[in-house]
């Protein structure tokens, strides 16, 4: 069938047609019918209806006759069709030539660059490129860390990742909140078991789109308007909610998880998304199977990638238990009672689950296992450059306690003449700012050390108390030991310089690190903003327009993008060590470690301020990170802590 109607049709008698269309083998291209009795239909709803029309349920051509009156039951119409256009095909060398799909590679923001993605990000058309991660797991097993961590990750590499939570949905939808907002949010797609239960499992989707255009609505969204879930009378949430016995309850959480989904695919295929994650227990092969088809249903081509994490370790499972009880569910109620419903809860959902494995394998679906959030990870036939991405990156985590300390290098010959890149030495004020901050962070190194014995002896001793933040982590009680502590700087002699004393001390272990260095500024090192804008005018605009994808011309010269990729690596060390760590790095490399420990959005990496003389620590907790920030007291040898300060954009131009 082409992509045009054909301009010969029989024609419709409108007196006796009805609202609802009989389920008949045709196909039905995008129209433009001029005829006075028929009204346009909503782009939206036509567009949803015609998404799917030339592919059938294996991804393969699916055309039939033209759009006739005749009754179902009698010989299609003889009228004859338009041509059909035949795809792009590549010989194979063999007789039957083979459609060619288009590449699916690796794709990077600010390193790869082609005709349909020149910024390297996943271009629209690109959809086998595109990710839907499904989290499964039993509650309290760290599905929700685990997703903030991949979404804060993809998203600081500049790829569009959102998480779609479906326990915040289910709290409204089952009347957690009051008012009118006390009903799940609607999708433009609804979801699967809806579709089920309407029309849709008697009229196919060239049988719709016939609908839409001779009655102007979706007999799904049409039918849909009469289903609603069941009343909520605002539910309690307890352990008896998520009983797989609880019909009522079950429905709700099953109609929630499909909005959800739709919610998600929208992102994908219509907002410009590469990765979607579903953040839910989906514990049961069900619901698993459900949501796969569902996906597929809608975009066949969609990648998808089942995560799962599991707890081995009983004490981490119950820490992960009491940390729970600071989430909305059990916010302001007794700590104690709150517990025993939610190891209820827990219990609940263990009758019906069923782990990722054989299921999977034999169906050849990708997944990721996480055992004590990173203990262990298993991955099974992962395909594509997003999800092995992934799958390194989780392998890295750990949840021992530890402090990362970022600041810039002591003031150099350069910085006061206000000249960017090259390789100066520090002046006399910069070599006393590494004097000071080496001696402010040994004070700093035993506090934290003596703070973290005695927090580990008052959580043994106490009973649990209401908004506790610091569970009992296992890695805690064993990790009381001194830890070792990394200064890691670049290769340029003003970082090397600040962390002398660092160096004479071994009780530090000093590394210097290429990956650290400042950005390149190409042929404009060495130069200041003033000489760049006056004898550079054009490029020195393109920059202040736009700095986070600009890119210093000449040998060498580098953007914020590129800076993003070769710290990426670094990262993940972070993230995979135990021990303390301070970094003294440059202004665009701090702005980039900034925005990925802090979660920042593309808007701030590029003109964050930080000047000279600070100090900030970063200490990775399970629900987040806790954040300080110093400056640097030249007149009393020292730091001052900053109370309550936020990382924010500077208001001068800098590199």
């Amino acid at each position: 069938m082409s992509n045009r109607i054909n301009s010969v049709m029989p024609q419709i008698d409108h007196d006796n047609l009805t609202s609802t269309i009989t389920e008949k083998d045709f196909a039905l291209p995008k129209p433009a019918i001029p005829h006075d009795s028929l009204l346009a239909p909503p782009i939206s709803s036509l567009g949803r209806a015609l998404q799917s029309l030339h592919m059938g349920s294996q991804g393969q051509d699916a055309t039939g006759h033209t759009l006739s009156d005749t009754p179902l039951g009698s010989a299609p119409s003889t009228a004859p069709g338009s041509p059909r256009l035949p795809p792009v095909r590549q010989n194979s060398g063999s007789a039957t030539p083979r459609v060619r799909p288009p590449a699916t590679t690796l794709n990077i923001p600010g390193m790869t660059r082609s005709r349909v993605s020149p910024d390297g990000k996943i271009a629209q058309r690109d959809v086998g490129a595109k990710l839907v991660v499904i989290m499964v797991g039993l509650p309290a097993r760290g599905k929700s860390y685990i997703t903030k961590k991949i979404q804060r990750y993809l998203s600081w590499q500049q790829h569009e990742c959102r998480i779609f939570n479906v326990g915040n949905r289910r709290r409204v939808a089952a009347g957690a909140a009051t008012g009118p907002a006390a009903t799940p949010p609607k999708s433009p797609q609804r979801n699967t078991t809806l579709r089920a239960r309407s029309v849709s499992g008697v009229i196919d989707r060239p049988t719709q789109a016939a609908h839409i255009l001779l009655n102007g609505i979706d007999p799904i969204e049409e039918q849909n308007r009469l289903i609603k879930l069941p009343s909520a009378d605002n539910m309690e949430q307890s352990a008896e909610f998520f009983d797989p016995h609880n019909e009522r309850a079950s429905q709700i959480r099953e109609q929630v998880a499909m909005s959800t989904l739709d919610e998600l695919l929208d992102f994908l295929l219509n907002q410009g998304g590469s990765v979607g994650i579903l953040d839910a227990t989906n514990s049961t092969l069900e619901r698993r199977k459900l949501l796969f088809k569902h996906i597929k249903e809608r975009e066949p081509k969609l990648g998808i990638l089942f995560i799962e994490s599991v707890c081995e370790d009983a004490k981490l499972l119950e820490a992960n238990m009491h940390l729970k009880l600071r989430g909305p569910d059990y916010k302001g109620k007794d700590p104690e009672s709150s517990l025993a419903d939610f190891k209820k809860r827990v219990q609940a959902y263990e009758s019906a689950y069923v782990p990722l494995g054989k299921y999977e394998e034999d169906n050849n679906m990708q997944y990721i296992k996480m055992i004590d959030v990173g203990r262990k990870v298993v991955h099974y036939r992962l395909q594509g450059f997003l999800a092995s991405g992934i799958a390194s990156y989780l392998s890295t985590f750990n949840l021992s306690p530890r402090q990362i300390w970022i600041t810039r290098h002591g003031q150099s010959e350069d910085n006061v003449v206000g000249k960017i890149g090259g390789d100066s030495n520090l002046t006399e004020s910069g070599k006393h700012y590494g004097t000071v901050l080496y001696n402010f962070i040994s004070t700093k190194r035993t506090e934290w050390e003596a703070d973290q014995k005695a927090r580990a002896m008052e959580n043994l001793a106490l009973p649990l108390q209401p908004g506790d933040q610091t569970p009992p982590y296992p890695e805690l009680l064993g990790d009381l030991d001194e830890k070792n502590f990394c200064v890691w700087t670049s290769m340029l002699q003003r970082s090397i310089q600040t962390a002398e004393d660092f160096n004479s001390d071994e009780n530090y272990d000093v590394k210097n690190w290429e990956m650290l260095n400042e950005l390149d500024a190409g042929e404009f090192e060495g130069l200041t903003y003033k000489e760049i804008e006056t004898r550079y005018p054009e490029q020195f605009r393109k920059r202040k327009a736009d700095k986070l994808h600009y890119i210093y011309p000449g040998v060498g010269g580098e953007g914020y993008l590129q800076v993003i990729s070769r710290l990426r690596d670094m990262v993940r060390e972070i993230e995979r060590i135990k021990d303390h760590v301070l970094i003294i790095g440059h202004r665009s490399v701090c702005r980039v470690l900034m925005a990925y420990f802090m979660d920042l959005t593309r808007d701030d990496i590029a003109d964050l301020d930080l000047p000279l003389g600070m100090l900030y620590v970063i200490e990775p907790k399970p629900y987040g990170i806790d954040f300080h920030a110093y400056r640097y007291n030249e007149d009393n040898y020292t730091f001052d802590e900053i109370p309550g300060y936020q990382p924010q954009k500077e208001v001068e131009y800098s590199v």
